[in-house]
């Protein structure tokens, strides 16, 4: 790396650490004060420094914004893998995880129970899943802003697909608030009767809801209760691959008072509410 370079890093860093003035950055870069301006000026106009009223330099929006598209640049897939075949592993159901693609969630991977082979379930890596007629579809929903629920639901054509389709906007709505309350969704057959599902999110480093997790069987494998009792572990799965991306969990009090990080297991405590989830 050369000499120039290795100066620059170390202004950045310097900036990130305290207010730098013009001649603590010369001094830095071991340049003229009149370089130093030049170079600081270059790198403001990339926003990797900024300016304040006091005359001084600190660290600006540029390299959070780059460390931003880092983090959301990561592969999802890559990191939940293990995750998702330890879930799979411990309760013998075939594991999703999807995700928010352009206007479509679709499934970016999956891991197939080997249990009854002779009934395959329809989903596939790569396929849009029901946007308001799965778990994975409807835990997404929950967590989206409401102007981008909004559009993404403008294009809908409300389908009932079996009994328990909440095939209408205002049924939606209301299951969809009751899953961003509880922190999970359930698919109780309402796309296709014999398939049962939960779902659990996945945040980033911001606490984003962007992907979701789930477990899923066939009527005859599972119930929708059997299912749910599979939601502690469930959650915990998801709450260590958004670990991997890089987000904290706030701290809630254990039972012997002190703090506990692992992720809200209310889930567990409402496993016989709402049969259609």
């Amino acid at each position: 790396m050369s000499q120039s370079i290795r100066r620059a890093i170390d202004l950045i860093r310097r900036s990130a650490e305290h207010p730098l003035s013009l001649t603590e950055a010369a001094d830095v870069l071991g340049v003229h004060k009149s370089t130093a301006l030049r170079i600081l000026q270059t790198l403001e106009s990339a926003r990797f420094v900024r300016r304040t009223g006091a005359g001084t330099y600190v660290l600006g929006s540029g390299l959070i914004e780059l460390s931003e598209l880092a983090l959301g640049s990561m592969d999802l897939r890559q990191f939940a893998a293990p995750h998702l075949r330890a879930l799979q592993r411990e309760t013998s159901h075939t594991v999703h995880l999807a995700q928010l693609t352009g206007d479509e969630i679709v499934y970016i991977d999956k891991v197939d129970s080997p249990a009854f082979d002779a009934v395959k379930l329809p989903s596939r890596i790569g396929r849009a899943v029901s946007i308001y007629a799965s778990a994975v579809g409807k835990l997404i929903l929950a967590y989206l802003p409401p102007e981008e629920r909004d559009r993404l639901l403008s294009h809908v054509v409300f389908e009932r697909f079996t009994d328990t389709t909440f095939a209408d906007r205002d049924s939606l709505e209301a299951e969809l608030a009751r899953i961003h309350e509880r922190g999970w969704a359930t698919d109780n057959g309402e796309h296709d009767a014999y398939v049962m599902c939960v779902a659990a999110p996945i945040r980033d480093s911001r606490g984003r809801v962007i992907a979701a997790t789930s477990i899923t069987a066939i009527e005859v494998i599972a119930s929708l209760d059997e299912l749910k009792a599979n939601l502690p572990l469930l959650l915990e799965t998801a709450n260590q691959i958004s670990r991997e991306l890089g987000y904290a969990p706030p701290a809630t009090p254990g039972p012997d008072g002190s703090d506990d990080r692992s992720i809200d297991r209310r889930g567990s405590d409402e496993v016989g509410a709402s049969p259609q989830g």
